[in-house]
């Protein structure tokens, strides 16, 4: 299962890809994998500026359809279950807290215990 390195809390309206560049600065990572809505030009070339590769399978409406692997992609789902797990706490998944920090450190809290679990 996946571990958590870095996270950042935002609005329910605001769309994931806002924050994807602040999370991925100063990183190391060799591979990049995110779903559909990570799809764009712009975070492509900063992933690949970064000398990582981007494995981001292209949107429908694309007109340039662009390659990754699949085979990578499938480690996605690495991802999804840390989600399905962090959601088992009730706190985090109904969002009771009103601060955004108190919410940020259960979130951490639990990240801790999924890891430690592990």
């Amino acid at each position: 299962m996946g571990q958590l390195i870095r996270f950042a809390i935002t609005g329910g309206e605001v769309a994931d890809i806002t924050q994807a560049k602040a999370l991925l600065l100063g990183s190391s990572a060799n591979t990049v994998i995110a779903d559909k809505g990570y799809d764009s030009d712009e975070l492509v070339d900063f992933i690949r500026q970064g000398e990582a590769v981007a494995v981001i399978p292209p949107r429908r409406n694309r007109l340039t359809r662009r390659r990754y692997d699949r085979t990578a992609y499938k480690d996605r789902n690495r991802i999804e279950r840390f989600f399905c797990r962090l959601k088992q706490f009730r706190r985090i998944a109904t969002r009771y807290d009103k601060l955004v920090e108190r919410y940020a450190s259960i979130v951490a809290l639990g990240a801790s215990f999924v890891w430690l679990n592990a």
